[in-house]
């Protein structure tokens, strides 16, 4: 029975060295995670230097790679010519038709170099060109990985700390340091040696010795990150973030909002029984945390932002400078200023306004005369006009044009539909109201009288009766006004246009 045999063929030499070659750039393509072409244009870059350093130019070196890189190869392309001035860039007729028989005067010639043939130095500066190629490419390919990540959370462990300077171990096998600089830092937080920190991606920085990620823990966008991890209805965009403040490591006041009526977006935050919340407050480390209604309402919101304290009212004091006070009982004082001032400076900088706390009795004392004409006119129509304010300030206030849209509680379809109609001002409805000229398809009588009965609610009416021409000292039509609401009427009247009291007109004789 014949045998079997197996004929072995050990691998050239050249061969060994292509496997190894291959094995090379496998391992920087996969293992190190650099591009093919990356690896080329390192690879290319490392044999043009030593070729420079042996011959001087690199202007006729070039580089060819097999189409799997497992061999890479350096020629130089040569002019043919009849007689040689630059051996570097020319070669005899003779010589080169010894490698190509039909070759001609003034052709080129790809010449085969040996490395082996270079210059130690211009090895040692080739390997120096491929080191320093790898290792930029390796920050590029770094940096390219982490620019996206900017405004996203990283956890990471505390590894040591220079200068107040925390320096983070981000868990990636050393390729990329963390640093956590004094300034963004949580001023009360300290750690110790592979402590947990959660923090926030701010910048990537490129130093002499590698890539860096600035991290903050004190950046209120770290707060926005973790509530939306911590509340469904932020991620899906039901309830929205309007804007976030935090003194770092004491208090954030945080103002959500939402589009859909039936959603609390508070109570979303919150979660049942403070759950949600709490897990905020805990990745904070015990930061106090205050969740409140947006409101586009500067009055309405500089109230909320006051939270937890109960505020009385809100006047807006100078809208262009946008200066308002706040008037709070006495009890509530200290709760609204805050430990040092913190919760007012908060809610200064979550509604940008400059507010200022007073207790009722404090507010009694103010002169509000000097608030602006156009703010007066807005106190008017809010139940936060001061009781005291002077008889001037109210007279200037009716000699304003006031417009529907302004009347507290009014329905805003019915304010538009009548703007449409050429009814904006206040005295123009009166008029036509009166008149009972008002007529305009989705406006029914019962909103005519609603918005008729708010008029007389807010506003002090003054007619003026005297006509053009008539002297200064004529008599003042007496007149009327309903013992129920307080509404103006006249003697035509049967009912009252404020709140409907049927009306009756007697004559009392005099004595």
């Amino acid at each position: 029975m014949a045998k079997k045999t197996t004929k072995k063929t050990a691998k050239s030499e050249a061969e060994k060295q292509k496997d190894s070659m291959r094995n090379a750039i496998r391992e920087l393509i996969e293992e190190k995670g650099f591009s093919e072409e990356s690896v080329r244009q390192t690879i290319e870059k490392a044999l043009k230097a030593a070729y420079k350093r042996t011959y001087g130019t690199d202007e006729n070196a070039i580089v060819k790679f097999e189409d799997d890189m497992s061999d890479v190869a350096i020629y130089s392309r040569k002019t043919v010519v009849d007689g040689v001035y630059s051996p570097v860039l020319e070669i005899e007729l003779e010589e080169a038709r010894l490698l190509v028989p039909d070759i001609e005067e003034g052709d080129e010639i790809d010449i085969l170099e040996d490395p082996k043939n270079f210059d130690r130095s211009a090895v040692s500066t080739g390997k120096q060109t491929a080191h320093q190629g790898l290792s930029e490419t390796y920050r590029d390919s770094l940096y390219n990985e982490y620019k996206d990540k900017i405004g996203e959370i990283i956890i990471g462990y505390y590894q040591r700390e220079r200068n107040g300077n925390i320096y983070v171990d981000l868990g990636n096998a050393g390729k990329i340091e963390g640093v956590l600089p004094v300034k963004y830092q949580s001023k009360i937080e300290t750690y110790e040696k592979n402590d947990r920190i959660k923090a926030l991606i701010v910048d990537i920085k490129r130093t002499s010795s590698g890539l860096q990620i600035v991290l903050s823990r004190s950046d209120p966008k770290l707060v926005s990150q973790i509530l939306e991890k911590e509340v469904p209805e932020i991620a899906d965009g039901t309830v929205e973030i309007q804007k976030i403040v935090r003194d770092a490591g004491y208090r954030t006041k945080i103002a959500v909002s939402t589009s859909r009526e039936e959603v609390d977006p508070v109570g979303a935050c919150v979660g049942l029984r403070g759950v949600r919340i709490q897990n905020v407050i805990r990745e904070l480390l015990n930061e106090r945390v205050d969740v409140l209604k947006w409101d586009s309402d500067p009055v309405v919101f500089i109230k909320n932002a006051l939270s937890p304290a109960q505020v009385e009212r809100v006047i807006i004091m100078n809208a262009e400078k946008r200066e308002a006070l706040a008037i709070v009982e006495e009890s509530q004082l200290s709760l609204a200023i805050g430990r040092q001032g913190q919760n007012v400076r908060l809610a200064n900088r979550l509604c940008d306004w400059n507010i200022d706390v007073k207790t009722v009795e404090m507010a009694a004392e103010i002169d509000f005369s000097e608030i602006s004409t156009v703010q007066s006119a807005r106190n008017l129509f809010s139940d936060e006009v001061v009781e005291n304010e002077t008889e001037n300030q109210a007279e200037s206030e009716n000699e304003e044009e006031l417009l529907l849209s302004d009347i507290p509680g009014i329905n805003e379809n019915v304010a538009k539909l009548l703007k449409e109609n050429g009814i904006e001002k206040i005295e123009d409805f009166i008029e036509s109201y009166e008149n009972k000229t008002i007529n305009i398809e989705g406006v029914s009588s019962e909103d005519l009288d609603s918005v008729n009965a708010l008029i007389h609610e807010t506003v002090e009416i003054v007619e003026d009766n005297s006509e053009e021409g008539e002297a200064e000292e004529a008599d003042e039509e007496e007149e009327y006004f309903c013992p129920e609401c307080g509404a103006k009427i006249t003697l035509d009247m049967t009912h009252c246009p404020g709140c409907g009291t049927e009306l009756e007109f007697t004559t009392e004789e005099e004595e």
